[in-house]
């Protein structure tokens, strides 16, 4: 069905009269007078009754008279609607699998609330066709800038029920002979187990894991004991987050940037979100 058409219908429908509709739709009265027919063949039914002082309305055309409106208003709706979207900054943000989902969430709310209209898309960690990433420090690569965003610090994380659950914090010698779940890629857990190593303290491994989520994944299933960051542990009732009496653990969360693609207007909607102090914890 042809926009022109009903356009002409409504145009009528409103004038009652075929020659001022016609001069309000620029068009001829014969033009006009054809799109009518057109429009009455194609649906079947009489919509007018002509006559020498105007047009009188069938019960036809007042039915179709609300659904036409609504056709034409959504029509005209379309080019604004596709330029806003087309005025949109475009924005594909890697993030780091594990971190911490609230401040995760906060840095999305701050990209959201810049001046530009923003269409984000979020993408793997691993992909290299993106605006930003946000990730760990050591992570970063030879060719990006790195702005801190947040720092998470390891905690041992047990079951409720366990022995060392009802502890406010715990020594190294306590983890003796409990069993340990390791995140292979984890540099805390390397320096947790040299500092075990070191103090003479047995580490009975009884599983491996590739991200935290799947060690807290196991340490909820009973498989055993492990360190965490605060972020992984947000959502977890199932656990307990016990402090550890030895030197600080941690790790530092960050926005990553292409130094060749810094002053990009996606990248400054990111970096513009990362520099708010309200991301600094």
């Amino acid at each position: 069905m042809e926009l022109r058409r009903l356009r002409c219908f409504v145009a009528v429908f409103e004038e009652r009269d075929i020659t001022v509709a016609a001069q309000r739709c620029f068009v001829s009265q014969p033009s006009l007078s054809s799109s009518i027919k057109q429009l009455e063949q194609e649906l079947g039914a009489a919509l007018f009754v002509r006559h020498k002082r105007g047009v009188d309305l069938t019960d036809d055309a007042h039915q179709l008279y609300p659904l036409a409106c609504r056709l034409l208003a959504q029509a005209d709706q379309l080019p604004q609607l596709f330029a806003e979207r087309l005025a949109r900054v475009k924005i594909r943000l890697a993030h780091f699998h594990d971190l911490s989902p609230s401040l995760l969430g906060q840095y999305i709310q701050r990209c959201l609330a810049s001046d530009a209209q923003i269409e984000l898309e979020l993408c793997d960690h691993d992909d290299l066709a993106v605006d930003g990433r946000l990730t760990l420090d050591v992570l970063k690569r030879d060719d990006e800038l790195f702005v801190p965003l947040w720092e998470e610090d390891y905690l041992l994380c047990v079951p409720r029920g366990h022995a060392l659950a009802q502890q406010s914090s715990v020594s190294l010698a306590q983890l003796d002979h409990y069993p340990f779940i390791e995140c292979a890629a984890c540099e805390a857990h390397q320096q947790t187990l040299s500092l075990l190593a070191a103090g003479g303290f047995a580490v009975d491994l009884v599983a491996k894991a590739a991200h935290k989520t799947q060690v807290r994944h196991l340490v909820e299933a009973g498989v055993g004991i492990s360190f965490l960051p605060s972020g992984v542990l947000e959502r977890s009732d199932a656990l307990v987050a016990v402090s550890l009496d030895a030197p600080r653990m941690f790790r530092r969360i960050g926005l990553c940037l292409s130094a060749s693609s810094a002053e990009s207007e996606p990248a400054n909607t990111l970096l513009h979100a990362a520099s708010s102090d309200a991301g600094k914890k």
